[in-house]
């Protein structure tokens, strides 16, 4: 079972995103934070989430509470322990300046979030059948 770490602060689309999930072949399991703050220290292993597991899978949202999404991509990418871990950038900006800022702080991909439920089913089923399913990532429990 894959772990995915979804950090998104809307609510609807949390819900929408472990619904979508839901459709895939196999099971994963999903963790969710609204900010980029508690995601971090989820990331990092600190205080209540000393035993959290590392995820497979980060999907993150650009715009944020407290600690945005290009900061937190900067922070993760920067740090040898968490820099490995597939970043997917999921956010509703098609702005060329977001896209740019985040392949330069090395998103590992970017996908505008669509409007249609069966696109965003698609596209979550891509992400599985790529990311979780054809390439081989690390096994981080192992580094850490």
């Amino acid at each position: 079972m894959s772990e995915i770490l979804l950090i998104e602060d809307n609510p609807a689309d949390i819900l929408l995103t472990k619904e979508a999930f839901k459709e895939c072949l196999h099971k994963h399991n999903i963790t969710a934070f609204k900010d980029g703050t508690e995601a971090l220290k989820y990331l990092r292993r600190k205080g209540e989430y000393s035993n959290s597991k590392i995820p497979d899978l980060v999907l993150l949202d650009l715009n944020l509470p407290k600690k945005d999404g290009r900061e937190l991509l900067a922070e993760i990418k920067s740090d040898n322990s968490m820099s490995c871990i597939p970043v997917i950038i999921m956010s509703t900006s098609r702005n060329e300046k977001d896209i740019k800022t985040s392949y330069e702080l090395k998103a590992n991909c970017y996908i505008c979030k669509p409007v249609e439920l069966d696109s965003f089913i698609n596209i979550i089923l891509s992400i599985e059948k790529f990311w979780l399913k054809t390439v081989s990532l690390p096994v981080y429990e192992k580094f850490i």
